[in-house]
């Protein structure tokens, strides 16, 4: 005798069942758990490159401004400190940071200053570095806590000299 197959039994089931696209989900959701706090960390530490960056050639404008003037303040009597070429004065404001500039004691003619980076976008808040006339690097908040490192931190631990 023949066997004869009905529509029915031909019939082959596509698509994904619910247990499939529940253990999917959980995955997706596992790996953009990891995933986005290493990649927001990751553009962060190239974000934190414009802080030093400006710092730096804040430095060497303060210096030529006082090869030019033996002071590093606006004026001879001044601790506020000079209106640099190149930039409408102080505070700087770049895409990341903000630098200001401040007097490191003492009283004028200005014969030391400081300059701090503070952060000023979503990913670089809470992250203030400076520097000085001496070249002295530092960290006063990384990560939003108060730091006392003697380097710019771009990781915790990690210095970037």
């Amino acid at each position: 005798m023949k066997r004869v197959e009905t529509r029915a039994s031909c019939r082959h089931d596509t698509g994904f069942t619910l247990i499939e696209l529940m253990i999917t989900v959980v995955v997706l959701a596992i790996l953009s758990a990891v995933a986005l706090p290493s990649y927001q960390n990751y553009v962060r530490r190239g974000q934190l490159s414009e802080a030093f960056t400006t710092l730096s050639d804040l430095r060497v404008k303060m210096e030529q401004w006082y090869q030019d003037n033996k002071y590093y303040g606006a004026g001879a009597g001044s601790t506020a400190c000079p209106t640099l070429p190149g930039t409408s004065g102080f505070p700087v404001a770049g895409k990341y940071f903000s630098v200001s500039c401040g007097p490191d004691g003492g009283a004028a003619p200005l014969q030391k200053f400081k300059l701090l980076a503070t952060g000023s976008s979503t990913l670089t808040t809470g992250y203030d570095y400076t520097l000085t006339e001496a070249g002295t690097k530092g960290t006063a908040n990384f990560a939003g806590a108060t730091s006392t490192a003697a380097c710019w931190l771009t990781k915790p631990g990690t210095c970037d000299n």
